[in-house]
C-alpha cells in the first residue's frame, strides 16, 4: 500500500516528511479545512480558477532530505546529519578533531569548528589549530584578550573586582597576591588587605571593649573599627547592646525593616548575601549550610522529594534519563528514542527517529516495500513520479 498526499502548489516541491506511511490517504496540507475536493468549471469562463493552481501527489520515498545521508557507519536509511555529526562533518567519515588544550571541537554547518574554554578562560592567538587554545589571558603580554600587553611595572595584569583581567585594578582598588594571581581588593574595607595587602586587622583590636555581635575591622583604610558581624546588625543606632537584630530572620532581612513577602523566607543566596526567596512551591535548598538556593521538590531530579535526594538512572549508553514527578524519582526515554518491547533491562532500545518499522513512536511503519525512510520520526516522501505510478 502507499500514501498519496495533495498539496496546492504551483510548482513540485522538495523532498518532505509526512506522518503517515502504512496506509493510502489523501490529505491536504497548508489549509485551514480540506472539505471537499476542488471543483473545475468546464467552459474556462470568467469563473474558472487559475490554471496554475494544481494538486501534488506525494509517494514514499528513499531519498534523503537536504544535509542528512547514509554513510558505511549508518544504521538507518538517512540518520547522518552533515550539519552537525562531528563524525561525518561535511561528508562521510569525516571526523573533527578531539578536543585540544583549552580548546573543543564541534561540526557547525558542516564544517569543523574550534571553540576555546570560556570558564578558564583560554584563547587561540596564534591561529594554529593543531595547537589548540593556547593562551591563558592571565599574562601581561595576553592580559584578558590575545595581544593586550601591559607595559607599567605599576599596573600589571590582574584580576579586577569584576572577575576580568585587565592592566591594573583602576579606582581604588589595589592588586594583592593570592595563591600565585594578582587579586583586586579594596584597600578601605578589606579586613585582610587594610590600606595595604596583606595588613590583616585585629578583631580585638588588642583587647578593646567587647560589645555584642561586634567585632574591630577596617573601615576607611584602618583597623579598629567596630563592625557588625555577619548576619546581625545595630538598626537601633546604640552601641552598648552591641548588633542586636538578627538580619537572618523575615521581618528584617539583609537590613534593618526588610520584611519577606508572605510565602517566602530570609535566606542566603549564591553571592553570599541575606535576601527574601523561594516563594510558593519552591523550597530552599542550602549548600553545607553556606549558602543555597530555591528548586521545586516536585520536578526536580537533582532534589526529588526533598533537597540532595539525586534521582538515579542516568544511563547515556542505554538512551535513560531520571526524571522526577511529583516528588517521585522516575525514569524516562531520550528524545528519539522509545522502550517498545517494555523491558527497560535493555534500555530504550528503539531510534523512533529513524527505525522505519518504529518511525515516531513503536510500531509505526513506514512503506518497506518502496524502501521509505524515516527522518525525525516522520515517513519521508517526495512527489510521486506520475510516469511510474503512485510509488517509487
Amino acid at each position: 500500500m502507499s500514501i498519496r498526499t495533495f498539496v496546492a502548489s504551483t510548482s513540485f516541491a522538495a523532498i518532505v516528511l509526512a506522518v503517515g506511511c502504512a496506509t493510502t490517504t489523501e490529505q491536504y496540507l497548508g489549509a485551514e479545512d480540506a472539505g471537499a475536493p476542488p471543483t473545475f468549471i468546464a467552459d474556462g469562463g470568467s469563473d474558472a480558477p487559475d490554471s496554475t493552481f494544481a494538486l501534488t501527489a506525494y509517494c514514499p520515498s528513499s531519498a534523503c532530505p537536504a544535509d542528512r545521508t547514509t554513510c558505511p557507519s549508518s544504521r538507518f536509511l538517512c540518520d547522518i546529519d552533515l550539519k552537525s555529526d562531528p563524525n561525518n562533518c561535511g561528508s562521510c567519515g569525516f571526523v573533527c578533531p578531539k578536543d585540544a588544550v583549552g580548546a573543543m571541537f564541534a561540526c557547525v554547518n558542516g564544517k569543523c569548528e574550534m571553540t576555546c574554554d570560556s570558564v578558564t578562560p583560554t584563547f587561540d592567538c596564534n591561529g594554529i589549530v593543531d595547537d589548540g587554545c593556547e593562551v591563558t589571558p592571565t599574562t601581561n603580554e595576553n592580559c584578558g584578550a590575545c595581544g593586550v600587553k601591559c607595559t607599567d611595572p605599576a599596573n600589571p595584569c590582574v584580576r579586577t573586582s569584576s572577575g576580568v583581567y585587565a592592566c591594573g585594578c583602576g579606582g581604588s582598588d589595589i592588586a594583592c597576591d593570592f595563591g600565585g594571581f594578582l587579586v583586586c581588593i579594596d584597600p578601605r574595607k578589606d579586613n585582610q588587605h587594610c590600606g595595604a595587602c596583606a595588613l590583616e586587622c585585629d578583631p580585638t583590636n588588642g583587647g578593646a571593649p567587647a560589645y555584642p555581635n561586634y567585632y574591630y575591622g577596617c573601615m576607611d583604610r584602618e583597623c579598629g573599627h567596630l563592625k557588625c558581624t555577619d548576619g546581625f546588625g545595630n538598626c537601633n543606632g546604640l552601641q552598648q547592646d552591641g548588633c542586636e537584630t538578627d538580619l537572618t530572620a523575615d521581618d528584617n532581612c539583609g537590613a534593618c525593616g526588610n520584611v519577606c513577602p508572605a510565602g517566602q523566607g530570609c535566606h542566603r543566596g549564591i553571592t553570599g548575601e541575606y535576601s527574601c526567596m523561594c516563594p510558593q512551591g519552591q523550597t530552599y535548598c542550602s549548600i553545607l549550610n553556606i549558602f543555597g538556593f530555591c528548586v521545586d521538590i516536585a520536578t526536580d531530579p537533582a532534589h526529588c522529594g526533598s533537597c540532595g535526594v539525586t534521582c538515579a538512572g542516568d544511563d547515556s549508553q542505554r538512551f535513560i534519563y531520571p526524571v522526577c514527578r511529583y516528588g517521585s524519582c522516575e525514569t524516562a526515554c531520550q528524545m528519539g528514542h522509545a522502550d517498545c518491547n517494555g523491558d527497560l533491562g535493555d534500555g530504550c532500545e528503539i531510534n523512533t527517529d529513524f527505525d522505519p518499522r518504529n518511525c515516531g513512536e513503536c510500531g509505526h511503519a513506514c512503506d518497506a516495500v518502496a524502501g521509505q525512510a524515516c527522518v525525525a520520526g516522520r515517513c519521508v516522501v517526495e512527489p510521486c513520479d506520475v510516469d511510474a505510478g503512485e510509488t517509487r
